[in-house]
């Protein structure tokens, strides 16, 4: 069977103000009740199971013992789907046999269970204890879900990391009526979107991963999708980009998971603009996109400051000025290291708020939902049924024709155009990226690589832009970082005056190519 279940933690000591809900007393069709649990999880020493993206347990629910196996589905804004299995078993190990027959011969398992690693290997790697309280609701249109409030911990060895969280079991209904309780939920209780299962919480634990940045996974379409089909696919790959960057941003303050997570978000914007016209795009939503990327942008350009934009320019320095190089740079690093630091502790708060939670509802909501739906006309409907390929193409040579107008003149530009000129570029480079299975893959790496050698060099002259107004910034620092902010300033000035050349070749090399056919 297939889990469909919300999941969403929260402090523990909200966890009594939650009890107290007045909806879960409204929707509830019984009195809740609790229950302690204690499980045991399973793998190999080689981790096969979590290699295959599947979980073993066996818990002990008073003198009872089940074992239950969960692998696949996804991930959608805290929404969780996963295969399960589960059967009774007499103690605290699984029965793979009964296992077996539960996946089935030819089940998505079936190759894993019966494999000589799983049937002599595995053995416990961690362990969660957990109280328990269960509502049985019936929602307002008839859904029916299991509410679960959780809250104990996870034990690997020495280490522990504490559970409080909310799971909203979907045992009949309609998924998108799971955001709406939830938002009504989050009006008076705190609560943060819950992307983790206990299970790699615990995997965290017994075998811990460098945080890593999360790049846009590659969209595959088919030309017999509707246009309103690859919407959704395209809003949920944007998502899904910026909600794996989030644990980065908030917890290690990576520079390169924050810049992922505002990749995603441009890419979001971007498919905005694409369906402009098509379909209507609630206002409230684009407010808070643009909020939340305004709270990261701040530091992202402090990060390129401290860490690209000034190394270069102690690497030009020494063969232009050896007398002044050594010294004229080094107050700067240090002050813009600060700034990004305080930067990501903005940012780090921004997605630890409830503005940030309530976006991620009601953006999967509204996808899961289509609700652009309640606010169309039939024509407008039937705009959405045109053909992809079509649709696609006449999106490409627009987006071209815009581009190759902007860039006319680059090299006598200024930086207001160039600016420009790169967020027709960006524009370009992301549709493309969108349509590109539709495509001959040789054709698509061509024409992206000139475009992104273009970008590369758009964003550098823009890199140099940020960095002279944040450098005017520092100027009313300390003597010593105001006296070398306006020396990095001048230099840049001179440098933007020579930039604009290299810039030109880059335009001319991606002005012969043709789109992709």
């Amino acid at each position: 069977m297939m889990e469909v279940e919300l999941k969403l933690s929260l402090d523990e000591r909200h966890a009594d103000a939650l009890r107290r809900h007045p909806l879960l007393k409204a929707y509830a069709t019984r009195q809740p009740y609790e229950q302690e649990m204690a499980d045991i999880y399973f793998d190999t020493p080689g981790q096969d199971l979590r290699q295959h993206r599947a979980g073993l347990r066996v818990r002990q629910v008073g003198a009872q013992w089940i074992q239950t196996m969960k692998g696949g589905g996804s991930v959608e804004g805290g929404l969780h789907r996963r295969h399960e299995w589960e059967s009774a078993v007499d103690g605290p190990q699984p029965e793979l046999r009964a296992l077996r027959e539960l996946v089935g011969k030819h089940g998505p398992y079936a190759d894993l269970l019966a494999s000589a690693a799983v049937d002599h290997g595995l053995a416990p790697i961690f362990q969660t204890h957990v109280q328990r309280m269960v509502w049985d609701l019936v929602l307002p249109h008839g859904d029916s879900v299991e509410c679960v409030l959780d809250q104990g911990h996870v034990d690997c060895g020495e280490l522990q990391v504490p559970i409080s969280e909310l799971e909203l079991e979907l045992k009949s209904g309609n998924p998108v009526h799971l955001f709406d309780f939830a938002l009504e939920l989050q009006r008076l209780i705190p609560m943060h979107i819950g992307t983790l299962s206990k299970a790699e919480r615990g995997y965290a634990l017994f075998a811990p991963q460098p945080v890593q940045a999360v790049k846009a996974s590659a969209l595959a379409l088919s030309k017999r999708m509707s246009l309103e089909q690859v919407f959704q696919a395209i809003m949920v790959n944007c998502m899904t980009q910026v909600q794996a960057n989030e644990a980065g941003v908030t917890g290690a303050q990576d520079i390169e998971c924050l810049h992922q997570m505002r990749v995603g978000l441009r890419r979001l914007r971007s498919a905005f603009d694409l369906y402009r016209g098509l379909l209507p795009v609630p206002p409230e939503l684009l407010d808070d996109i643009d909020w939340l990327s305004a709270q990261l942008g701040p530091a992202r350009d402090w990060d390129v400051l401290a860490g690209a934009t000034l190394p270069c320019l102690a690497q030009l320095l020494p063969a232009l000025q050896p007398e002044t190089a050594a010294t004229g740079l080094d107050p700067l690093a240090p002050a813009a290291r600060q700034r990004a630091m305080a930067a990501h502790a903005v940012a780090a708060q921004a997605l630890q708020s409830s503005r940030y939670t309530a976006l991620v509802l009601r953006f999967t909501r509204w996808v899961q939902g289509a609700g652009w739906r309640e606010h169309m006309t039939l024509q407008e409907w039937n705009r959405l049924t045109a053909p992809l390929r079509q649709f696609a193409s006449a999106t490409l040579e627009r987006d071209q024709r815009r581009l190759h107008k902007r860039g006319r003149r680059l090299r006598l530009a200024d930086p207001a155009t160039r600016h420009r000129v790169r967020i027709a570029a960006k524009k370009a480079r992301y549709a493309l990226e969108f349509f590109a299975s539709l495509y001959k893959p040789r054709k698509v790496r061509t024409y992206l690589a000139a475009l992104s050698e273009l970008q590369d060099g758009l964003g550098w002259l823009n890199d140099l832009a940020v960095a002279d107004r944040l450098l005017l910034e520092l100027q009313g620092e300390a003597d010593g970082v105001a006296a070398s902010a306006a020396y990095a300033r001048g230099f840049l000035a001179c440098h933007l005056q020579h930039a604009p050349k290299q810039m030109q070749r880059s335009w001319n090399r991606f002005a012969l190519l043709k789109l992709p056919s």
